[in-house]
């Protein structure tokens, strides 16, 4: 099965943003990001969208999925 991967947190850090803050920003909660940063919760592709633009980055760039 396919694990999720994902840099959210990385991205969050450099630009010093909380987690509560990107949470705001895309409308779900704390917890919701918490569980993205640990590969936990597969985002729709709204949500990686979002928070995406918030970066400046693609959602390729966030978000992978490795074989495992």
């Amino acid at each position: 099965m396919a694990e999720l991967v994902t840099k959210l947190k990385e991205y969050r850090a450099r630009t010093g943003m909380k987690q509560g803050d990107l949470a705001e920003l895309v409308g779900v909660r704390r917890e919701t990001i918490i569980r993205l940063e640990k590969g936990v919760y597969n985002p729709s592709l709204k949500l990686a969208m979002d928070i995406a633009k918030i970066f400046g980055v693609t959602v390729e760039e966030l978000f992978s999925f490795e074989e495992g």
